[in-house]
């Protein structure tokens, strides 16, 4: 009995609400549908999507991460069910903002929380906090703000594409290479340090690096807010409380990659005065925020993925991840000339990389990555460079992806296989 089934048996004559049975229904009629749908695709997947149907767009089964360009994450059921229903009410958006953050910021260790329209708005959210505080005179003013105080420092290591959201505020950025240099920038000026959380998992950081519990620990000394970017870090879950528990300030939190929130949203988490900051600089009110807004379904959707977050057996997914990996890597190493193997990407689950004797197998990795790329269906792996190599991760992968990804990487490199 699937889980659907299940839902409508288990409720008595009196639970069979209107609601209840019309959501329960249309889950089960999904999953048919979605049977049903891969019994009439040839190739099992993605022919029959909506974008094909609706608009001539051939999805991508992706072997890469969260990608925002591709579209982020999958929302799990949990999620689509809670944003259903909050469409079916309105609700006062200043008293809904306030109880989905305070629930969140309960989840993740915080005093208070926002949500947010994405990670970048969050960040923009927190600068805004940080150089306007409760003063509706600076609210109104930004982005150009009037006064000193709107410097941003951070580690030149940690300068990055995205904190042009900080820019975006109405900050001027402001780095050092070296912990001794970052103190001697400090000055009545410095509104805000930035923090880029991933420096904390990458292999390869540039000498000198900070670890973010090293930025925290100077800002706390100097009196200066810290602002931790760990957008995209979940797994693993300890991220949701991590940088709370190291006294971080602010903490940011995408609401789609590892949460499987909408995509559309995020989680800006910290100090109470902080929060209130953000939040008054925040949709529905008329500040640098207003075309940031977030709709009732986003944050229901959002507080019901943290819900779900903060229950999951993490091992098991992670797991589950690693099976599919291993699996494409077997698959991969039936080829001649092929070897995969699996790899640590340090967040607690392996990706795969696999590479080919050219002398076996004559394509570069952009010949592979572009016929993958156009195939059906269309593979979406990583590299496309020069050498005959490249990688790619299960985290997307709903069960039975992994089968379709390794038949079509296999064929693509056999398609380029020397006759003998």
């Amino acid at each position: 009995m699937d889980t659907h089934t299940k839902e409508i048996s288990s409720l008595s004559p009196l639970q069979i609400t209107r609601r209840g049975l019309v959501a329960a229904l249309s889950g089960l009629a999904a999953a048919c549908g979605t049977a049903a749908s891969r019994l009439k695709d040839p190739m099992g997947w993605g022919q029959d999507s909506i974008y094909n149907r609706w608009l001539g767009l051939r999805p991508f089964l992706s072997c890469q991460g969260h990608n925002t360009v591709i579209g982020g994450s999958r929302m799990p059921d949990e999620v689509m069910r809670a944003m259903e229903e909050a469409n079916d009410y309105f609700i006062d958006m200043n008293a809904l903002n306030k109880a989905a953050g305070d629930y969140i910021a309960g989840v993740m260790g915080a005093e208070a929380a926002v949500v947010s329209a994405g990670s970048f708005s969050a960040m923009l959210l927190g600068a805004a906090a940080c150089l306007t505080g409760t003063d509706q005179e600076k609210i109104e003013a930004l982005p150009h703000p009037t006064w000193d105080k709107v410097e941003c420092l951070t580690q030149t290591q940690q300068r990055f594409n995205y904190d042009r959201a900080y820019r975006a505020a109405g900050m001027k950025m402001v780095d050092a290479d070296t912990k001794q240099g970052m103190i001697d920038k400090i000055s009545d000026k410095t509104a805000m340090i930035a923090v880029l959380a991933r420096v904390y998992r990458r292999k390869d950081n540039p000498p000198g690096t900070l670890m973010p519990e090293e930025m925290i620990e100077i800002g706390k000394e100097h009196g200066v807010p810290v602002l931790v970017d760990a957008a995209s870090e979940l797994p693993p879950p300890d991220i949701m409380t991590r940088y709370s528990e190291a006294g971080a300030d602010l903490v940011v939190i995408s609401g789609g990659k590892g949460l499987r929130g909408p995509q559309s949203s995020g989680i800006l988490a910290g100090r109470k005065d902080l929060i209130e900051a953000a939040t008054l600089n925040h949709s529905p009110y008329k500040s640098i925020g207003r075309g940031m807004k977030v709709g009732k379904e986003e944050i229901m959707g959002i507080v019901a993925a943290v819900r779900r977050y903060a229950s999951l057996d993490h091992d098991a997914v992670l797991e589950g991840w690693n099976k599919k990996a291993q699996y494409i890597a077997d698959v991969l190493n039936e080829v001649p000339g092929c070897t995969a193997e699996l790899v640590d990407n340090t967040q607690g689950y392996n990706n795969v990389h696999f590479s080919w004797d050219q002398n076996v197998i004559t394509a570069a990795g952009r010949d592979i990555y572009r016929q993958l790329r156009e195939g059906q269906p269309r593979v979406l792996i990583n590299g496309g460079g020069d050498e005959p190599r490249s990688s790619l991760t299960t985290q997307c992968m709903r069960d039975g992806d992994e089968i379709f990804a390794a038949r079509g990487i296999k064929e693509a490199l056999l398609s380029h296989a020397k006759a003998t």
